[in-house]
């Protein structure tokens, strides 16, 4: 039967801690004895129950420790310590600047040590020691933050492999412009558990077989997604990951970088009003007008003659498209009426059904991937009838 382990009561910790042991600290014979000694202490001091003035003397003993010229004395402090919470944070950040034997299992481990201690650690310690921030249990993004822009490519790496390190968006960006060119850290990357739809996307043209794979599987892209991004068809692959950016909130931002990078094509929103997706076009629209979505809304929406058209207008878009996409937003309204819009997936064949009459304005490489979504909708007698 395994007994559960308790704290020290303080008059045990006085038997087993006597003057001696202090003493042998001190003036102890050669260094392994007074880190023999060290090391007593330190324990005593992790499983006692302490009184707020034992604590202070407690505290006292520990910063005699961290100031002892023997490496031996120091490193049995750090050791036995650096996993409490009564190693005070002055003394662990003194540790923490100390030679690597002895920094090194404080850094990793030592939960006295605040975001500020290990950002400045990142900052001006060597690749070693910001590898051991990088290794520490959890990271916050701050932390992780200081890594991917001050850090050495092994440490960026390891915080990337480390699915307790929060990342925001912007730092796997900077992680991946200043690594992205490195196997190592793109596929540390590929691996973490949950990725953004912006960086999952760049990493397909960065990664390639087993990683290829991976993202693929256990990135919600599925697999034609993912080809087409790498052979370059990026536009239908943008309108297949729309709905992944609408279930992580996260539809705006990433219009704002297909505009950034020019690819909030009209042939992109064409493609996009075909197939439903109405969110899309409106916040497209209004990013490329620099309006605000309800305002946007509003022109798309109208039921009058002149807001759709000055919607289209204010966007930019080429007036040979106007036709097509008017028609195209009838269709949507229609069906809307008809009430079945709440069936994504009805809704989504009837679309497609309807704007087959489009084809005639729609070119041929959009009409030959609107065939294949027919295709995968399970229309196709309505795509031979098509034909």
């Amino acid at each position: 039967m395994k007994l559960e382990k308790r704290p020290m009561p303080v008059v045990t910790m006085r038997a087993y801690l006597t003057d001696s042991d202090i003493r042998t600290l001190i003036k102890g014979p050669n260094d392994e004895e007074r880190a023999h000694a060290a090391h007593k202490i330190c324990r005593c001091i992790e499983e006692a129950e302490l009184s707020p003035e034992e604590r202070a003397h407690a505290e006292s003993i520990i910063s005699i420790m961290a100031e002892d010229a023997a490496v031996l004395v120091r490193r049995a402090l750090a050791v036995a310590l650096k996993q409490s919470p009564k190693l005070p944070r002055e003394i662990a950040a003194k540790l923490a600047q100390d030679i690597d034997s002895i920094a090194l299992p404080v850094i990793i481990n030592s939960p006295a040590l605040t975001d500020a201690d290990l950002i400045e650690i990142v900052r001006a310690s060597p690749p070693a020691r910001q590898v051991a921030v990088a290794s520490r249990e959890k990271l916050s993004v701050q932390v992780t933050g200081a890594i991917v822009e001050f850090g050495a490519a092994p440490a960026v790496e390891r915080a990337l492999a480390n699915d307790n390190a929060a990342f925001d968006t912007a730092g796997l960006n900077t992680a991946l412009e200043r690594f992205g060119d490195l196997s190592s850290v793109t596929s540390a990357m590929v691996r973490r558990a949950v990725l953004p739809v912006a960086i999952t996307e760049k990493l397909v043209s960065l990664v390639t077989g087993e990683l290829f794979d991976h993202l693929v599987n256990n990135h919600e892209l599925p697999p034609q997604i993912a080809i087409d991004l790498a052979v370059g068809a990026r536009e239908r692959a943008t309108l297949d990951i729309v709905e992944q950016a609408v279930r992580q909130n996260d539809l705006g931002r990433f219009i704002q970088q297909l505009n950034l990078n020019g690819r909030l094509t009209p042939s992109l929103l064409m493609r996009g009003l075909c197939l439903g997706h109405i969110d899309f076009v409106e916040h497209a629209m209004a990013e490329l007008a620099g309006m605000s979505h309800q305002r946007m809304w509003l022109l798309i929406h109208d039921s009058g003659p002149l807001g759709l058209k000055a919607a289209f207008d204010r966007a930019g878009l080429p007036p040979r498209l106007y036709p097509s996409f008017r028609a195209a937003v009838e269709v949507y309204h229609s069906i809307e009426r008809e009430g079945a819009a709440a069936e994504r997936m009805v809704f989504r064949k009837r679309m497609l059904e309807r704007t087959l009459t489009l084809f005639q304005s729609i070119p041929k490489d959009d009409l030959d991937y609107l065939l294949e979504k027919l295709d995968a909708s399970g229309l196709s007698a309505t795509r031979t009838a098509a034909l």
